[in-house]
Protein backbone atom coordinates (compact mmCIF):
# COMPACT_ATOMS: atom_id res chain seq x y z
CA UNK A 1 0.00 0.00 0.00
CA UNK A 2 1.33 3.45 -1.11
CA UNK A 3 2.14 5.73 1.71
CA UNK A 4 -0.31 8.80 2.66
CA UNK A 5 -0.40 12.43 2.68
CA UNK A 6 -0.44 13.18 6.37
CA UNK A 7 -1.40 16.94 7.43
CA UNK A 8 -1.02 18.20 10.96
CA UNK A 9 -3.59 21.13 11.82
CA UNK A 10 -2.14 22.67 14.81
CA UNK A 11 -1.65 26.53 16.11
CA UNK A 12 -3.54 28.61 18.54
CA UNK A 13 -6.68 28.17 20.37
CA UNK A 14 -9.18 30.46 18.18
CA UNK A 15 -7.04 30.93 15.70
CA UNK A 16 -9.37 28.09 12.87
CA UNK A 17 -8.17 24.64 13.43
CA UNK A 18 -11.93 23.29 13.97
CA UNK A 19 -12.60 25.32 10.44
CA UNK A 20 -9.87 23.94 8.71
CA UNK A 21 -10.77 20.48 9.70
CA UNK A 22 -13.91 20.99 8.69
CA UNK A 23 -13.31 22.26 5.08
CA UNK A 24 -10.38 19.35 4.63
CA UNK A 25 -12.86 16.87 5.58
CA UNK A 26 -15.79 18.20 2.96
CA UNK A 27 -12.36 17.73 0.53
CA UNK A 28 -12.42 14.12 1.39
CA UNK A 29 -9.85 14.00 3.78
CA UNK A 30 -9.98 11.77 6.67
CA UNK A 31 -9.94 13.50 9.77
CA UNK A 32 -8.87 13.23 13.23
CA UNK A 33 -9.85 15.90 16.30
CA UNK A 34 -7.43 15.99 19.44
CA UNK A 35 -5.36 12.60 18.25
CA UNK A 36 -2.77 12.35 21.30
CA UNK A 37 -0.02 12.61 19.74
CA UNK A 38 2.20 9.75 20.74
CA UNK A 39 -0.90 7.50 19.13
CA UNK A 40 -0.37 9.14 15.70
CA UNK A 41 2.05 6.26 14.71
CA UNK A 42 -0.01 3.52 15.87
CA UNK A 43 -3.34 5.42 13.64
CA UNK A 44 -1.51 5.94 10.91
CA UNK A 45 0.04 2.15 10.75
CA UNK A 46 -3.80 1.26 10.73
CA UNK A 47 -3.80 2.04 7.11
CA UNK A 48 -0.46 -0.89 6.84
CA UNK A 49 -3.10 -3.71 8.34
CA UNK A 50 -6.28 -2.92 6.20
CA UNK A 51 -8.09 -0.44 7.75
CA UNK A 52 -8.85 1.75 4.64
CA UNK A 53 -9.15 5.33 5.11
CA UNK A 54 -8.84 7.83 1.44
CA UNK A 55 -5.79 8.96 0.36
CA UNK A 56 -5.28 12.00 2.61
CA UNK A 57 -5.35 12.16 6.26
CA UNK A 58 -5.59 15.24 8.14
CA UNK A 59 -4.92 15.48 12.18
CA UNK A 60 -5.89 18.30 14.59
CA UNK A 61 -3.25 18.46 17.65
CA UNK A 62 -3.34 21.52 19.75
CA UNK A 63 -2.55 22.23 24.12
CA UNK A 64 -5.39 20.40 24.44
CA UNK A 65 -3.15 17.30 24.37
CA UNK A 66 -0.74 18.83 27.01
CA UNK A 67 1.76 15.56 26.36
CA UNK A 68 2.57 16.42 22.40
CA UNK A 69 4.24 19.92 23.66
CA UNK A 70 7.62 17.52 24.83
CA UNK A 71 7.28 14.94 22.29
CA UNK A 72 6.66 16.70 18.56
CA UNK A 73 9.85 16.48 17.57
CA UNK A 74 10.82 13.13 18.44
CA UNK A 75 7.12 11.96 17.13
CA UNK A 76 6.44 13.81 13.79
CA UNK A 77 10.35 12.74 12.92
CA UNK A 78 9.45 9.20 13.20
CA UNK A 79 6.19 9.82 11.25
CA UNK A 80 9.02 11.41 8.39
CA UNK A 81 10.71 8.46 8.38
CA UNK A 82 8.12 6.27 7.57
CA UNK A 83 7.83 7.53 4.60
CA UNK A 84 4.61 9.79 5.09
CA UNK A 85 4.29 12.75 3.37
CA UNK A 86 3.95 15.23 5.99
CA UNK A 87 2.75 18.72 6.24
CA UNK A 88 2.29 21.16 9.62
CA UNK A 89 -0.12 23.17 8.73
CA UNK A 90 -0.16 26.03 11.84
CA UNK A 91 -3.10 28.65 12.27
CA UNK A 92 -2.41 31.80 14.36
CA UNK A 93 -3.82 35.25 14.38
CA UNK A 94 -3.50 38.33 16.46
CA UNK A 95 -3.97 38.04 19.91
CA UNK A 96 -6.62 41.09 20.06
CA UNK A 97 -8.80 39.02 17.69
CA UNK A 98 -8.61 36.04 19.20
CA UNK A 99 -9.83 37.76 22.65
CA UNK A 100 -12.63 39.09 20.57
CA UNK A 101 -13.51 35.29 19.14
CA UNK A 102 -13.30 33.92 23.10
CA UNK A 103 -15.70 37.00 23.68
CA UNK A 104 -18.12 36.26 21.16
CA UNK A 105 -18.49 32.60 21.64
CA UNK A 106 -18.31 32.83 25.36
CA UNK A 107 -15.64 29.16 25.42
CA UNK A 108 -13.12 28.52 28.02
CA UNK A 109 -9.29 29.13 26.70
CA UNK A 110 -8.01 25.46 27.23
CA UNK A 111 -5.38 26.89 29.38
CA UNK A 112 -7.18 29.26 31.32
CA UNK A 113 -4.95 31.01 33.65
CA UNK A 114 -5.93 32.50 36.62
CA UNK A 115 -4.38 35.82 35.22
CA UNK A 116 -7.22 36.49 32.41
CA UNK A 117 -7.51 35.76 28.58
CA UNK A 118 -4.32 37.64 27.33
CA UNK A 119 -2.35 36.20 29.58
CA UNK A 120 -3.27 32.47 28.36
CA UNK A 121 -3.07 33.30 24.51
CA UNK A 122 0.64 34.47 25.75
CA UNK A 123 1.64 31.11 27.45
CA UNK A 124 -0.13 29.26 24.67
CA UNK A 125 2.11 31.22 22.24
CA UNK A 126 4.99 30.95 24.00
CA UNK A 127 4.29 26.85 24.10
CA UNK A 128 3.37 26.89 20.03
CA UNK A 129 7.01 28.52 19.00
CA UNK A 130 8.88 25.58 18.21
CA UNK A 131 6.19 24.21 16.55
CA UNK A 132 5.52 27.42 14.35
CA UNK A 133 8.77 27.14 13.34
CA UNK A 134 8.38 23.96 12.27
CA UNK A 135 5.48 24.72 10.18
CA UNK A 136 5.30 24.38 6.67
CA UNK A 137 2.28 26.20 6.26
CA UNK A 138 1.55 29.27 8.04
CA UNK A 139 -2.09 30.61 8.13
CA UNK A 140 -2.93 34.15 9.75
CA UNK A 141 -6.94 33.85 10.29
CA UNK A 142 -6.81 37.59 11.35
CA UNK A 143 -7.04 38.52 7.65
CA UNK A 144 -9.88 36.30 7.05
CA UNK A 145 -14.22 35.62 6.86
CA UNK A 146 -14.83 32.18 7.50
CA UNK A 147 -15.82 31.66 4.30
CA UNK A 148 -12.36 32.83 3.17
CA UNK A 149 -10.55 30.86 5.45
CA UNK A 150 -12.35 27.71 4.07
CA UNK A 151 -11.45 29.17 0.49
CA UNK A 152 -7.63 29.87 1.65
CA UNK A 153 -7.34 26.13 3.40
CA UNK A 154 -8.55 24.21 0.18
CA UNK A 155 -6.38 25.77 -2.22
CA UNK A 156 -3.50 25.28 -0.15
CA UNK A 157 -4.23 21.66 0.64
CA UNK A 158 -4.63 21.39 -2.88
CA UNK A 159 -2.79 23.32 -4.77
CA UNK A 160 0.73 21.83 -3.68
CA UNK A 161 1.27 20.39 -7.02
CA UNK A 162 4.04 23.50 -7.76
CA UNK A 163 5.25 26.79 -6.23
CA UNK A 164 2.75 28.40 -4.48
CA UNK A 165 1.87 31.95 -5.74
CA UNK A 166 3.34 34.57 -2.88
CA UNK A 167 0.90 35.39 -0.56
CA UNK A 168 1.56 39.70 0.64
CA UNK A 169 0.02 40.46 3.69
CA UNK A 170 0.32 44.86 4.40
CA UNK A 171 -1.00 45.70 8.05
CA UNK A 172 -0.55 49.11 9.16
CA UNK A 173 -0.28 49.72 13.05
CA UNK A 174 0.85 51.50 16.00
CA UNK A 175 3.63 51.08 17.96
CA UNK A 176 1.91 51.87 21.25
CA UNK A 177 0.00 48.88 20.84
CA UNK A 178 3.30 46.58 19.65
CA UNK A 179 3.85 44.73 16.78
CA UNK A 180 1.71 41.66 15.71
CA UNK A 181 3.82 38.47 16.16
CA UNK A 182 4.55 36.68 12.56
CA UNK A 183 5.55 39.89 11.11
CA UNK A 184 8.63 39.27 8.13
CA UNK A 185 9.35 42.66 7.35
CA UNK A 186 8.50 46.03 9.56
CA UNK A 187 8.90 49.83 8.14
CA UNK A 188 9.09 52.55 10.97
CA UNK A 189 7.00 55.71 9.21
CA UNK A 190 7.38 57.66 12.30
CA UNK A 191 9.94 60.38 10.79
CA UNK A 192 7.10 61.67 8.85
CA UNK A 193 5.35 64.29 9.71
CA UNK A 194 2.46 63.51 11.83
CA UNK A 195 -1.13 64.91 11.13
CA UNK A 196 -2.60 64.36 14.79
CA UNK A 197 -0.76 67.49 15.35
CA UNK A 198 -3.21 69.05 12.64
CA UNK A 199 -5.95 70.00 14.62
CA UNK A 200 -8.57 69.34 11.56
CA UNK A 201 -6.80 66.60 10.53
CA UNK A 202 -6.56 64.62 14.20
CA UNK A 203 -10.34 63.18 14.47
CA UNK A 204 -9.75 61.33 10.16
CA UNK A 205 -7.52 58.91 9.27
CA UNK A 206 -5.22 57.74 6.67
CA UNK A 207 -8.41 56.67 4.76
CA UNK A 208 -9.37 59.87 4.37
CA UNK A 209 -8.09 62.55 1.52
CA UNK A 210 -7.06 65.54 3.16
CA UNK A 211 -4.87 62.93 5.79
CA UNK A 212 -3.09 61.20 2.80
CA UNK A 213 -3.41 64.19 1.12
CA UNK A 214 -0.96 65.95 3.80
CA UNK A 215 1.08 62.80 4.06
CA UNK A 216 1.81 61.88 0.54
CA UNK A 217 2.23 65.58 -0.07
CA UNK A 218 5.34 65.78 1.90
CA UNK A 219 8.74 65.24 -0.52
CA UNK A 220 10.04 63.00 2.47
CA UNK A 221 7.24 60.89 2.22
CA UNK A 222 7.69 61.13 -1.61
CA UNK A 223 11.28 59.42 -1.17
CA UNK A 224 10.68 57.04 0.93
CA UNK A 225 7.84 55.39 -1.07
CA UNK A 226 9.92 55.57 -4.39
CA UNK A 227 13.29 53.93 -2.27
CA UNK A 228 10.49 51.29 -0.57
CA UNK A 229 8.77 50.18 -3.35
CA UNK A 230 12.25 49.78 -5.35
CA UNK A 231 13.01 47.21 -2.07
CA UNK A 232 9.96 45.57 -2.44
CA UNK A 233 10.77 44.86 -6.09
CA UNK A 234 14.05 43.51 -5.31
CA UNK A 235 12.93 41.41 -2.37
CA UNK A 236 9.64 39.43 -3.67
CA UNK A 237 11.20 37.38 -6.77
CA UNK A 238 13.86 36.30 -3.96
CA UNK A 239 11.80 35.46 -1.15
CA UNK A 240 9.84 32.97 -4.12
CA UNK A 241 13.20 32.19 -5.84
CA UNK A 242 13.61 30.71 -2.17
CA UNK A 243 10.29 29.07 -1.56
CA UNK A 244 8.87 31.17 0.47
CA UNK A 245 5.21 31.62 0.17
CA UNK A 246 3.98 34.00 1.84
CA UNK A 247 5.02 37.36 3.36
CA UNK A 248 3.79 40.06 6.52
CA UNK A 249 4.41 43.54 5.79
CA UNK A 250 3.78 45.77 8.87
CA UNK A 251 4.03 49.30 8.14
CA UNK A 252 4.17 51.59 11.65
CA UNK A 253 3.18 55.01 13.02
CA UNK A 254 2.79 55.81 17.04
CA UNK A 255 -1.30 55.28 16.60
CA UNK A 256 -1.45 53.76 13.86
CA UNK A 257 -4.17 55.91 12.46
CA UNK A 258 -3.04 58.53 9.98
CA UNK A 259 1.00 57.76 8.59
CA UNK A 260 1.19 54.36 8.12
CA UNK A 261 -2.51 53.69 6.80
CA UNK A 262 -1.85 56.16 4.69
CA UNK A 263 1.47 54.67 3.15
CA UNK A 264 -0.32 50.91 3.52
CA UNK A 265 -3.03 52.29 1.03
CA UNK A 266 -0.41 53.27 -0.96
CA UNK A 267 1.59 50.11 -1.34
CA UNK A 268 -1.87 48.44 -2.09
CA UNK A 269 -2.23 50.36 -5.62
CA UNK A 270 1.63 49.59 -6.00
CA UNK A 271 1.51 45.71 -5.34
CA UNK A 272 -1.46 45.94 -7.70
CA UNK A 273 0.38 47.14 -10.39
CA UNK A 274 2.83 44.04 -9.80
CA UNK A 275 -0.16 42.05 -10.31
CA UNK A 276 -0.23 41.40 -6.52
CA UNK A 277 -3.52 41.16 -4.97
CA UNK A 278 -2.22 42.01 -1.70
CA UNK A 279 -4.83 41.04 1.88
CA UNK A 280 -4.66 44.58 3.72
CA UNK A 281 -5.41 45.54 7.87
CA UNK A 282 -5.60 48.52 9.40
CA UNK A 283 -4.66 46.96 12.79
CA UNK A 284 -5.67 49.91 15.33
CA UNK A 285 -6.82 52.66 13.00
CA UNK A 286 -10.29 52.18 15.06
CA UNK A 287 -7.94 52.92 18.78
CA UNK A 288 -7.20 56.41 19.97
Amino acid sequence: MSRKRVIIITGLSGSGKTSAARALEDEGFFVVDNLPLALLPQFLDLAEQGVRFTDDLAVVIDVRNRDFLAEYQATLETVREGGYALEVYFFDAADEVLIRRYSETRRRHPLALSEGLAQSIGEERNLLAGLRDLATVLIDSSWFTPNQLRAKVVQTARGRDGILPLEVKVQSFGYRYGISPGTDLVMDVRFLPNPHFVPDLRPLTGLDSAVSDYVLSQPTCRDFLERFRGLLGFLLPQYQKEGKSYLNIAIGCTGGRHRSVTVVEELRSWFADQGVTPQVLHRDISKG
